[in-house]
């Protein structure tokens, strides 16, 4: 799927006017780790890139985290919280199944004003897909500002006796405030997803008839499989977003890719002839977040001075559906 052009839309973009973000105060290194399950640090760094995680404590939730994250982003402009006309939620570890993390960050927030809040459920592509979401409501001219927030609490739904797989995930939130502007901004978005494939990777919840069958409610993956798929599509949809843009590989300014493996990002960068250099890399400090992970490295991006107003950015990421998508964004 391929968002409109501007030019269609009367010159309207979507801009990103502001980020925030959160990471738990515990941290659990591959040291850790290898106290916990027959690991070693040399096998995690090799495989992943990933040296440390964060882990949320015992009162801290995905809406907990997001508040936090959300009131950085408004507090970096000093944006009036009731300025806010939408709220999207990504996220694969919500505080409850209904009422919604998005309703539950308004309420925390004190957002007043009566405004959708909804969650969005794409495992590590979540963030592109609220992204995607919140550009359309703003192109059609419904809403100006909006909140986007991609929070997770990994931590909950891994096995931490599963060696494959706990070693590879953390805890956090990101957020991003959008604004109407006729200056550029979200260029275009491009969202996938092959529900065949689900048995690759996947979350049981308590009412699934899985759970009748013994089956445990930890996230379950096939990691090689997962691995092929992500490099191939994440490859091809790096080349989908320049091909049908009016830009070149050489006018990315920095790739800012979805914190999954090292490995696979590398693969991205390749695709763009992109060095290392010009890749926002989180992955060693904070392991995968999933729909945390763009917005927290797009945050970092920015409040250490890297990313600067006109870049041309380009997101990318790849999860359990198996769903994925990326957005070229003027920042």
């Amino acid at each position: 799927m391929l968002s409109p052009s501007p030019s269609d839309n009367n010159g309207r973009y979507t801009r990103i006017i502001s980020t925030g973000s959160y990471l738990p105060e515990k941290v659990l290194t591959n040291a850790d780790l290898e106290r916990m399950v027959s690991t070693s640090d040399a096998w995690i760094t090799e495989r992943t890139g990933i040296k440390r995680r964060h882990i949320a404590a015992d009162d801290e939730t995905s809406a907990t985290m997001a508040a936090v994250a959300a009131r950085r982003a408004l507090e970096k402009i000093n944006l009036d919280k009731n300025e806010i006309e939408l709220i999207i939620c990504a996220t694969c570890t919500p505080d409850s199944f209904f009422p919604s993390t998005a309703c539950l960050l308004q309420q925390k927030l004190g957002v007043q004003q009566k405004l959708p809040a909804f969650d969005v459920s794409a495992a590590c592509a979540g963030f592109i897909y609220a992204l995607s979401i919140c550009d359309q409501f703003i192109r059609s001219g419904t809403i100006k500002t909006a909140l986007v927030v991609g929070c997770e609490v990994m931590s909950r739904i891994i096995d931490w006796s599963d060696r494959k797989v706990c070693v590879l995930f953390g805890d956090g939130a990101g957020a991003v405030i959008l604004q109407a502007s006729d200056e550029c901004g979200i260029i275009s978005n491009h969202l996938y997803a092959q529900g065949q494939y689900k048995d690759l990777l996947y979350l049981n919840n308590s009412h699934t008839a899985a759970k009748k069958n013994n089956q445990s409610e930890y996230v379950h993956m096939q990691g090689h499989e997962v691995f092929k798929m992500a490099v191939n599509t994440l490859g091809a949809i790096v080349e989908e977003a320049i091909e049908k843009s009016d830009y070149e590989k050489k006018d990315i300014d920095w790739l800012v890719p979805h914190q999954a493996n090292l490995r696979i990002i590398k693969a991205a960068a390749k695709k763009l002839n992109m060095p290392l250099e010009r890749v926002i890399l989180t992955v060693a400090e904070h392991g995968n977040t999933s729909a945390a992970s763009i917005p927290l490295a797009l945050d970092q991006g920015i409040s250490d001075g890297r990313i600067q107003p006109g870049n041309l950015l380009l997101f990318e990421a790849f999860g359990g559906g198996l769903a994925w998508g990326s957005t070229l964004v003027r920042y």
